[in-house]
C-alpha cells in the first residue's frame, strides 16, 4: 500500500534542466489550494454594496422562477391552483428563498398548516381545501439545522433530522417534511461540514469570490489611472540644490501656481528660457481588453454569460450570443428540474389538495420555456399552427370537433389569443357554432336536398372490398376439397351499427394502388380458421387494419374488438374436414374499391354458394 502511495505522489512531470518539479527551483511546486472563509458580515456587505456580487446571486434565481409553470389540467382546476398560489404569495416567496439560499448558503419555505406539533411528519393526504395557511421564508440565519440523520432507511438520511427556530417564547423544533429546503452551493459531504453551515450549504459567493474581487480591483485601478491620464513634467535648473532654501520653495510654488493659472486662462504656458516642459500621457488602448478578461473570468466562475451578467450586446462580427444563452437556459432548466422540482414535490402535493380539495392524478405541470420569442416569431408559429389545423381538417384525419378543441388549447397555452377558451365556451353554450354545417330550415324538402348534397346524415356503415381475382381462390378451394364456395368473395373493412357521417369516414384512396384497388402480395402469414359456421382465409394487411382502426377512432363500435382481415370461403364445411390440414391459399389477392352500405341485419339470407 505504501508503494502505491509513493508512486502516485511522484506521478508528475519533472525536469532537472528546467527545474520543473524541483521544490527549490519550481515556484509552482509550493502552490496549493486553501479555503478562504467569508463571514456573514462580509457576505452582507458584498450583496449590499457590490453590483457584481448582487447580480451573481440574483440572476440565476430570478431566471429560474420568472416564467413560472404551466399546469396541465382542466381550465377551472388551473384557475383554482393559480389562485391558491397567489393567495400564498408563492412566487415572490420562492424567489426570496432562492436568492437567500444562494447568498447565505441555505434557505427554506416553511409550510404553515396551523398544526401545533411541528415535530410530527406532515401528513400530505390529510391536507383539505385551504389546508395551507401560509408560507414563511427562513434562512440559515433564522433556523439552526439539527444533527444529521444517520439512519440509512430514513427518507432524510444525510440531512438534518429536524430544524430549530426561535419562536415567540421558546425554541421550536420543525420536522424536515414541513420545510421546502434550498441549498446554495452544496457540500461534498454534509457529515464532514461543521460550523454554522452544518446541514446547509455554502454561499455561491465563496467560489466566485477571488474572480469577482480581481475584477473589482482591476476596475478600481483603471479608475485611478483616469486621474493620471495626463501628467505635466517640468525640468528646472539646480532644482534639488535650491530646495534647501525655504524661501525658494515658496517662490517655486507661487511660480507654478501662476503658470497653471495663466495656462488655464489663455492656453499659454510661460516658462523661463532654461526651464523645460513635457506632458506624459498614459495610453488606455489595451485596458478595455484587460477589464473584459477579468469580467469574463468572473462570469465564467458564476456560470452566467457575459451578455446576461453585464446586460450588453454580443461583441464581434456575426456574433449573436445565441449559443451562450441557449447553454445558460439549459443550466437554468437544470436548476428547475434537479433542484427546485424535487424540493417542491411535497409542497406541490399539498398545494393541489389545498386548491382543489383532492388530488386528481392527471394534474401535473411543466416549467414554462425560458426563451422569450419576438412578436414576429410568435406570429409565424401561430400561422404554422393554423395552417396545420387547416391541412388536417381537409385531409379528414381528425374530426372538426377534435381539431377545434386541440387548436383552442394550443392557442390559449401559447398565449397567442388570450381569453380564447372562454370565448369558445360561451359560443358553444349559446349554440352559435355548428362546425361549418348550415343552419336547419323549416322546409323539409330544402333540408333533404341540403343533406343529400353534403351526404352528412349519420347512418350505420358496412364497408367491404370485393375480391377481383375470386376465380383463383375458388379454384384453390375446390382443389382443397370444399364442396361449395361463397359466390361473392369479399373482405369486410368495418361493420358497425354506430351512426357515422360517411363523408367524414372518407375514401381509402391514399392507400390504394392504380384503379383504387389493393393488391395483397403472394405469401406471408395465411391461416384457415372457423368463425362460427363460416370457414375463412385469414391474411395480414396493415393497410386494411389501419383503415379499420381509423374508422373506429371516429367513434365506430364493432361486435368484435380484434380485427383480422379475412375472406369467407364457405358456410358449409365438408363433414370430417380437418382445417389444420388444409393448405391456405398462398397466391395474390386483389381487392376492388371500397363499397359503402348500411348495415343489413338480414344479410345471411342473401348468401349463395356454388
Amino acid at each position: 500500500m505504501g508503494d502505491v502511495i509513493q508512486l502516485r505522489a511522484n506521478d508528475s512531470l519533472r525536469s532537472v534542466v528546467a527545474g520543473l518539479g524541483d521544490p527549490l527551483r519550481d515556484k509552482m511546486s509550493t502552490a496549493s489550494y486553501g479555503i478562504q472563509y467569508i463571514d456573514d458580515y462580509q457576505l452582507a456587505a458584498i450583496y449590499k454594496s457590490n453590483w457584481l456580487g448582487r447580480k451573481i446571486v440574483d440572476i440565476p434565481a430570478m431566471d429560474a422562477v420568472r416564467k413560472g409553470r404551466d399546469w396541465q389540467a382542466e381550465q377551472d382546476q388551473i384557475e383554482l391552483i393559480e389562485a391558491e398560489q397567489n393567495r400564498l404569495g408563492f412566487w415572490q416567496k420562492l424567489l426570496e428563498a432562492k436568492v437567500k439560499a444562494r447568498l447565505w448558503g441555505g434557505a427554506a419555505l416553511f409550510i404553515g398548516t396551523g398544526e401545533e406539533n411541528l415535530m410530527q411528519p406532515l401528513q400530505v393526504e390529510r391536507i383539505a381545501k385551504g389546508g395551507i395557511k401560509y408560507l414563511t421564508v427562513l434562512t440559515r440565519r433564522d433556523v439552526t439545522a439539527g444533527p444529521i440523520e444517520q439512519d440509512v432507511f430514513s427518507e432524510f438520511y444525510g440531512k438534518p433530522a429536524y430544524y430549530e427556530a426561535t419562536g415567540a417564547q421558546s425554541m421550536v423544533r420543525i420536522h424536515p417534511s414541513r420545510m421546502v429546503v434550498f441549498i446554495g452551493a452544496p457540500h461534498g459531504d454534509q457529515i464532514l461540514s461543521m460550523g454554522p453551515s452544518q446541514g446547509w450549504g455554502d454561499s455561491i459567493i465563496e467560489a466566485v469570490y477571488s474572480a469577482m474581487k480581481n475584477a473589482d480591483a482591476t476596475a478600481a485601478n483603471i479608475a485611478s489611472l483616469v486621474f493620471e491620464a495626463n501628467v505635466d513634467v517640468f525640468r528646472i535648473p539646480e532644482f534639488m540644490n535650491s530646495l534647501s532654501d525655504p524661501t525658494y520653495s515658496q517662490r517655486l510654488l507661487d511660480r507654478f501656481m501662476l503658470a497653471a493659472t495663466a495656462k488655464g486662462i489663455n492656453r499659454a504656458l510661460i516658462l523661463d528660457k532654461e526651464e523645460e516642459y513635457e506632458r506624459k500621457t498614459i495610453s488606455f488602448a489595451t485596458l478595455p481588453e484587460v477589464m473584459q478578461s477579468f469580467l469574463q473570468m468572473a462570469a465564467g466562475a458564476a456560470d452566467i454569460p457575459v451578455t446576461r451578467l453585464l446586460g450588453q450586446s454580443p461583441a464581434g462580427m456575426s456574433s449573436t450570443g445565441e449559443s451562450d444563452m441557449n447553454n445558460y437556459y439549459d443550466r437554468v432548466s437544470s436548476i428547475q428540474q434537479l433542484e427546485i422540482t424535487p424540493a417542491l414535490y411535497r409542497f406541490d402535493e399539498c398545494l393541489i389538495r389545498s386548491a382543489l380539495g383532492s388530488r386528481p392524478p392527471e394534474v401535473f405541470y411543466e416549467w414554462s420555456p425560458l426563451k422569450q420569442m419576438t412578436e414576429k416569431e410568435q406570429a409565424e408559429i401561430g400561422k404554422m399552427n393554423a395552417e396545420t389545423v387547416k391541412i388536417l381538417t381537409e385531409a379528414g384525419t381528425f374530426t372538426p370537433q377534435e381539431l377545434r378543441t386541440v387548436a383552442t388549447n394550443q392557442f390559449v397555452e401559447s398565449g397567442f389569443y388570450p381569453g380564447l377558451d372562454q370565448a369558445v365556451a360561451d359560443t358553444d353554450a349559446a349554440g352559435e357554432f355548428d362546425l361549418g354545417q348550415e343552419e336547419a330550415t323549416d322546409e323539409p324538402d330544402e333540408q333533404q336536398t341540403r343533406q343529400q348534397a353534403n351526404d352528412a346524415a349519420p347512418r350505420t356503415l358496412y364497408i367491404h372490398r370485393d375480391v377481383v381475382n375470386a376465380g383463383d381462390i375458388k379454384k384453390w378451394a375446390k382443389a382443397q376439397g370444399f364442396d361449395t364456395v361463397q359466390e361473392d368473395l369479399h373482405v369486410t373493412i368495418i361493420h358497425t351499427r354506430t351512426p357515422l357521417d360517411w363523408i367524414k369516414v372518407g375514401n381509402d384512396i391514399e392507400w390504394a394502388d392504380s384503379g383504387n384497388t389493393i393488391k395483397i402480395l403472394a405469401g406471408g402469414p395465411r391461416l384457415m380458421e372457423q368463425f362460427g359456421q363460416a370457414v375463412v382465409l385469414q391474411f395480414a394487411s396493415s393497410r386494411l387494419t389501419w383503415r379499420h382502426e381509423d374508422i373506429k377512432r371516429l367513434g365506430a363500435k364493432t361486435d368484435y374488438p380484434d380485427y383480422q382481415p379475412h375472406v369467407t370461403i364457405t358456410w358449409q364445411i365438408p363433414e370430417g374436414m380437418d382445417l389444420s390440414k388444409v393448405e391456405p391459399y398462398r397466391g395474390e389477392i386483389i381487392l376492388g374499391p371500397e363499397i359503402f352500405k348500411e348495415v343489413d341485419d338480414n344479410w345471411k339470407a342473401r348468401i349463395s354458394e356454388a
